[in-house]
């Protein structure tokens, strides 16, 4: 973390200088607004805690419920969202609260008693080192809060408004804020009232009954998958032996998944109720939480479950359901008009909760079409971003259907009805990427690159997210890992892995260095604007392949040493050199020529180039940028 740059710092470094629309943000919410996002949930927080970096743009997030959530339903926090959380800054701090899974256990009906279960194999959540981050459990709640933190705590000072009820939306052909939303309020004095706003653009992250949805005239099309489930959240006493270890249970009776909770007690169980038929419908939906609990046992049978305390339960039906498009432009029409509606989350696609990737993957919506907007709104990029939002989590999402329609009918299938008694635990490991969060590869578009010369770092595929890996900070002599410097700042990020030579020498590097500080076609030049910092919209790296008690800082190119802030400091957290016993050039493949990475602001691979392809380089960012280059307010 870095800090002091403006002046000393006495108090909490987290809280960044309220600027722009966060300095004296009014209390109520306004009649006009450049986005509203609808929802506090996941992916609405998520979209907040980005535009909150962005203190031009006026951001408001409504929702109904009179405060903030108390209890999720959502808890399982895949890896990919852990480094997001890095992101943001509070990945440490939620993963102390957190409860971890490293093993997964299989249980199955017992041989010699198959009335009975017995444990059948244990498998490590993660055998492959997919991450360097783990795989959590924490409450919904809990990463809602943390999201909210961040928001609050941005320079454009965002704090959701509760007691808003989004009842529907107009979207005019014309006009800087073509967005008419009426609301309603929910509680207090003025409860029933309605409001109306005008922005710019709307965010719909309210939830799989999405009236935002509605609104554009978008379905979710799709089918259930007949199949009922119970879930709780309990304390109980049992002498089940693998209480606290996530399991996958199959016995003569139905299925269980179990995952335990933080805080060393409370865990989850996802209590299979069996096949729905229109006819059995409406009571399985009746069923009692002591229905539930007396499943859970037959289950479990030799072992029992005596339930105590009862966080939360409901009974559900696993439905895999998709839009066709994520925002309010029909295909016909993309690139003839600016989207200005985006739906997100399970407003645009649903599916079962024992892939634990519901609450993930609208992270990763809300955080992908925040940037943009951030980027459209302070004139860096043309709007045509914004049509690559719906491109590329649609296809995403359709993916996760196919995967959780596959794992659900697995968790639902009787052991005696499986061709092989493995299948499932086979499944869990050969798919562990997907679940994960490391399966998204966005395909080539204005924003990723064609993978033209990934032989140059086949470790970093282009359109995938930048995987991090150690690397030593000259300045300061740390071992850190590279990626973990990266913050949800807006900024894009230029890594420079450099050539044998060392600083000071005539090599590929030094004249890379060169043309980024001095070049009039150099992104660092063409788009930063004038009286702003040079690292301001580009974060440039650089990575020697020299051990760092090699590396001369005084002859480092200045590029990779900007002036920063009203004293116009050196930043000396730019310059690492490789690990001697993790080699980032090893363990990425990077050709030991050098190679240039790009990473957009959300943390996925956007290009890798020669050292020498100044021009493709240039080229890919006057595609994405705007021009000319606008100045700062």
């Amino acid at each position: 973390m870095q800090f002091h740059h403006h002046g000393y710092v006495s108090g909490d470094p987290r809280v960044l200088p309220a600027a722009g629309v966060g300095i004296d943000r009014p209390e109520d919410l306004p009649d006009e607004v450049d986005v509203l996002i609808v929802g506090s949930g996941p992916a609405g927080m998520i979209a907040a805690a980005q535009l909150s970096q962005f203190p031009e743009i006026t951001t408001r997030i409504v929702d109904r419920r009179g405060g903030r959530l108390e209890v999720g339903q959502a808890d399982g926090i895949q890896a990919r969202s852990v480094e997001t959380f890095q992101c943001f800054g509070f990945a440490e701090r939620i993963i102390a609260e957190a409860y971890r899974i490293t093993e997964v256990n299989f249980w199955k009906p017992d041989p010699n008693s198959p009335d009975n279960i017995v444990r059948a194999a244990r498998t490590l959540d993660d055998e492959n080192g997919i991450s360097e981050f783990p795989h959590l459990i924490v409450n919904q709640a809990r990463v809602l809060d943390y999201f909210a933190e961040v928001a609050a705590h941005g320079p454009a000072r965002i704090t959701p408004d509760y007691g808003y009820e989004f009842a529907d939306l107009e979207v005019a052909d014309e006009g800087e804020r073509p967005v008419t939303v009426h609301l309603r309020r929910t509680v207090g004095e003025q409860e029933g009232s309605e409001r109306t706003v005008r922005a710019r653009y709307v965010v719909g992250c309210d939830g799989a009954r999405s009236p935002v949805r509605r609104s554009i005239g978008r379905e979710l099309v799709g089918k259930d998958a007949n199949h009922a489930w119970g879930v709780m959240d309990v304390l109980a006493v049992t002498d089940f032996p693998d209480i606290r270890t996530k399991c996958a249970i199959q016995s003569r009776a139905g299925s269980i998944l179990l995952i335990p909770r933080e805080g060393g007690f409370l865990f989850r169980m996802y209590v299979d109720l069996g096949e729905v038929t229109p006819e059995t419908k409406a009571g399985v939906r009746q069923k009692t939480l002591e229905e539930i609990v007396a499943q859970a046992n037959a289950i479990i049978h030799p072992y029992s479950l005596e339930v105590r305390n009862v966080a939360w339960h409901s009974v559900y039906e696993v439905g895999h359901r998709l839009t066709d498009k994520f925002d309010d432009v029909p295909a016909d029409q993309v690139g003839t008009r600016t989207p200005r509606v985006f739906i997100t989350g399970d407003a645009c696609h649903t599916h079962s909760a024992k892939a634990g990737q519901g609450m993930n993957v609208s992270m990763q919506d809300g955080w992908n079409i925040a940037w943009k907007l951030g980027h459209v709104l302070t004139e860096r990029s043309p709007e045509s971003l914004l049509d690559t939002y719906s491109a590329e989590r649609q296809v995403y999402a359709k993916q996760l259907i196919d995967f959780d329609r596959e794992w659900s009918a697995l968790m639902a299938t009787k052991p005696e009805d499986l061709e092989d008694p493995t299948v499932l635990e086979d499944f869990y490991v050969k798919t562990a990427e997907f679940p994960a969060g490391f399966m998204v590869q966005n395909a080539p578009s204005m924003i990723t690159a064609e993978a033209a010369h990934q032989d140059l770092a086949t470790g970093f595929p282009v359109g995938k997210r930048f995987k991090s890996a150690p690397a030593v900070r000259v300045a300061d002599t740390n071992p850190v890992h590279l990626g973990h410097h990266a913050r949800a700042d807006g900024r894009w990020r230029i890594y420079v892995f450099a050539d044998p030579a060392a600083p000071g020498e005539a090599s590929p590097t030094a004249h890379l260095a060169e043309w980024l500080a001095t070049s009039p076609s150099s992104p660092v030049v063409a788009h930063t604007p004038k009286e702003a910092d040079a690292d301001t919209w580009f974060d440039v790296k650089v990575v020697y392949q020299q051990q760092h008690t090699e590396i001369d800082l005084g002859k480092v190119p200045q590029v990779f040493l900007p002036r920063v802030g009203p004293f116009q400091l050196i930043d000396y957290e730019k310059v690492y050199a490789s690990d001697p016993e993790h080699d980032i050039f090893e363990l990425r493949e990077i050709d030991r020529g050098g190679a240039v990475v790009v990473v957009r602001p959300d943390q996925y691979v956007a290009n890798v180039l020669p050292l020498s392809a100044t021009d493709e380089l240039a080229a890919f960012f006057a595609g994405v940028m705007r021009a000319p280059r606008v100045t700062s307010a």
